[in-house]
């Protein structure tokens, strides 16, 4: 990205208010997420059949929501959607802090878990309208690195507090970072629904049952658009089947990590840390080449994520930080030419629209693999050890990029276009597309 891409992205006060917000709740989700795995593993020891269940149970709003939250964020004024998510998140985070056990955690996890349902689509289709589409890769790489830095930052930060104070102080933070986040969004709320008038969102059907079919009219174009939509399509479903592996073990690596070291409390947040790492320097290069082959970066991305968690499986009680950073990073660099590459294919190739639409089916998805796929691995590690599902974990997920790689022409095509999007909008649903992925 040049510095006049960079300057021309930030000079939109729109997206710097929007990037500030997301940036804020990014940092203080990961504070948060960390102190949970820690509360949950160490201090109060739960086997991890039981740990697999707060993902399970964070996946469930998802499934029953998911795709009708994108319906949502395409029919109402997104910045003020956005801010009544983030102030029920501050009561619900504060709420956990009182939480005795896991009969009482669970319930509010899941609850604060429906408001990042809304929150998702939301915010993807709000980058849609604010920023115009030559720019739509340098904003879609701005919320990855944000992403990303904050698995850096976030676990750094974590650790000392963890550290220092307690899980409860880590806790706290998030809520302060999800509150400031609403006041960032303030002056984004007047925001119209759609700079567009001639999509089906601006009806003004009176009476709720007109209200009603309109919405599930809206519902129905989102899954009709997807169908006809075939790379986004494909890249759905090659997200689904990698996802499936991946996260029978994403929840666990406190598991693994107690078993290498069972002192340190700390390692989780150290081990994030390198995968933002490398999933930060994948980025920055990748803004810089601004080329890549699709197959390569989603079947590429999923041999490196593979290989390093198999490696991590491999790695024996006491193994060094230094081994244990290194393999984060390459799940890291894996995990960052994957996301970047996905997310962009599903903004460029999706009228603003039907963007919340698609963003939320396919966090639907991705719920719907969290509901079987967590507790799967739960028990596939009672049952081989958490090593050994690592290993074997690992080893499938490579797998599948590497058939992601061998079939890319057949599934994406064989070119490699270039990752700034065309001057054109792209085309409403039923109206043909362009290359997705």
């Amino acid at each position: 990205m040049t510095p006049k891409e960079r300057s021309s992205l930030l000079s939109i006060r729109s997206f710097r208010h929007m990037f500030g917000a997301y940036a804020l709740a990014s940092f203080g989700d990961w504070f948060d997420a960390l102190a949970i795995q820690v509360l949950v593993a160490y201090r109060w020891g739960v086997d991890p059949v039981l740990l697999a269940l707060i993902p399970v149970t964070m996946a469930l709003p998802a499934v029953l929501l998911g795709s009708f939250s994108g319906t949502v964020a395409d029919r109402v004024r997104k910045a003020r959607l956005m801010m009544v998510c983030d102030l029920i998140t501050v009561v619900l985070t504060l709420c956990i802090l009182a939480a005795p056990n896991m009969a009482w955690l669970l319930p509010l996890l899941a609850l604060r878990a429906a408001c990042g349902v809304f929150h998702v689509p939301t915010q993807q289709a709000l980058t849609r309208q604010v920023v115009p589409p030559a720019l739509l890769f340098q904003a879609t790489s701005f919320n990855g690195l944000v992403n990303q830095s904050s698995k850096v930052a976030g676990p750094l930060l974590g650790a000392m507090t963890l550290t220092a104070l307690s899980p409860q102080a880590c806790i706290i933070l998030n809520a302060g970072a999800r509150l400031l986040s609403a006041i960032l969004l303030l002056p984004l709320r007047a925001l119209p629904v759609s700079l567009h008038t001639e999509e089906p969102l601006q009806r003004t059907d009176s009476g709720r049952g007109r209200a009603w079919d309109a919405f599930l009219q809206n519902w129905r174009e989102g899954w009709i658009y997807l169908f006809q939509v075939k790379k986004v399509l494909y890249t759905m479903v090659f997200g689904f089947v990698g996802l499936t592996a991946l996260l029978m073990i994403d929840y666990q690596f406190p598991t693994l990590l107690r078993a290498i070291d069972s002192a340190n409390e700390s390692l989780i947040g150290w081990l994030v840390s390198a995968i933002g790492a490398g999933a930060v320097a994948v980025i920055v290069v990748l803004n810089r080449l601004n080329r890549i082959g699709y197959g390569w970066g989603l079947g590429g991305g999923y041999v490196l994520i593979g290989t390093g968690i198999a490696l991590l499986g491999l790695c024996p009680p006491g193994s060094g930080v230094l081994l244990l950073l290194g393999l984060g990073a390459l799940i890291g660099i894996g995990n960052g030419m994957y996301m970047v590459t996905q997310n962009y294919i599903l903004q460029k190739e999706t009228s603003e629209q039907m963007i919340g639409r698609v963003f939320g089916i396919q966090n639907t998805i991705v719920r719907l693999v969290m509901l079987a796929a967590p507790l799967i691995g739960g028990v596939l590690i009672k049952l081989i050890q958490a090593g050994a599902a690592f290993m074997l974990i690992g080893a499938v997920t490579a797998l599948i990029g590497l058939a992601g790689i061998a079939f890319r022409s057949a599934i994406w095509g064989a070119s490699a276009p270039s990752l700034k999007p065309s001057r054109n909008p792209a085309t409403a649903a039923g109206k043909g597309t362009r290359k997705a992925l």
